[in-house]
């Protein structure tokens, strides 16, 4: 892989219990390239959210990154100290998160939240800083954004308080967004508003993006490559074309066939369920849901290959 704007290179983060080692993200590799999207997606417990907070250097005591690289603009992330990630959080990489009314304040008007990070960051006075967040408050899309402005997050729908997120994400123009799962609690609607919204910003602020989902029709519409990850690992890694027109893995194959379509009688879906990650199965990890799974599957852990045309594999079974 190459270098690229953000490089994740054998990440391990994990969660000691009294059950034993929770090995929540394992050796996950991706990079993502300037002014790009990269969906990153997969069933609820493959560790999505968990590579997100690596990223940002957000794990909380008792989890602990034990090992990896994290390349931001070929400097290591990890090596930074807390001082130094201080400034990069929210500047030059900030993230949106998906549950608006748990990470705003809820007693301070959104017009502060929006211009605290441009004051810290941006270096702007109180009264810059507030006409900046209600120029950010209309560039999201939210009309009469003086008037907003003054508003507390109960005053606000909930597709608004997912914009004001993003607001406060973008106030900074940081060069990488990372979005967990920012549409999952809204309607069928907004939520099409919302992934228009990300994407005419992400084209017009020409930043990076990390899109963090479950849902493969999501990824279809807004990424230009796709990471699946299942259980801590990247079992694939490609282009959205090639992830969608020539699926490999058995697991990205049945992520595209359980998407809901018109006409369709039942859903299609992946029979068994994801391991528990204190008794992860040995071999490859999804073996057990595996229709194709061979002695060898069962036996030893594949390694994420370049299969060629920038397209990464974690599978036994591609020649089959």
């Amino acid at each position: 892989m190459s270098e690229g704007l953000l490089r994740v290179k054998g990440l391990k983060t994990y969660f000691p219990t009294l059950s034993g080692i929770v090995k929540a993200v394992d050796g996950v590799e991706f990079t993502i390239q300037k002014e790009k999207i990269v969906g990153l997606v997969g069933e609820s417990g493959s560790g999505k959210s968990v590579t997100a907070l690596s990223i940002m250097r957000l794990i909380r005591p008792p989890g602990k990154i034990v090992d990896g690289e994290v390349l931001f603009e070929g400097s290591n992330l990890l090596e930074k100290s807390e001082y130094e990630m201080r400034s990069i959080r929210g500047g030059k990489i900030a993230m949106c998160f998906q549950d608006p009314m748990t990470y705003l304040n809820p007693v301070m008007k959104v017009v502060d939240q929006i211009a605290e990070p441009l004051i810290l960051h941006q270096n702007l006075t109180p009264s810059e800083a507030a006409k900046e967040a209600v120029e950010m408050i209309s560039l999201v899309g939210i009309p009469h954004s003086s008037e907003r402005a003054q508003d507390y997050p109960h005053q606000l729908s909930g597709g608004m308080r997912q914009r004001i997120l993003l607001a406060i994400a973008l106030s900074c123009n940081p060069k990488l967004l990372i979005a967990d799962e920012p549409t999952t609690s809204l309607d069928v609607i907004v939520q099409g508003q919302m992934l228009k919204l990300i994407k005419e910003l992400q084209r017009r602020l020409k930043n990076s993006l990390l899109f963090i989902t479950h849902d493969m029709g999501i990824i279809a519409h807004l990424c230009d490559r796709v990471a699946v990850m299942y259980a801590g690992k990247i079992l694939e890694y490609a282009d959205m074309e090639s992830i969608f027109e020539k699926p490999l893995h058995p697991y990205t194959q049945a992520l595209i066939r359980s998407i809901p379509r018109i006409g369709m009688k039942r859903f299609q879906v992946i029979k068994g369920m994801v391991p528990n990650p204190l008794d992860l199965p040995p071999g490859c990890r999804f073996h057990p849901r595996c229709p194709y799974a061979k002695s060898i599957c069962r036996e030893e852990e594949p390694e994420l290959l370049d299969i060629g045309d920038n397209h990464f594999l974690s599978c036994y079974l591609k020649d089959r």
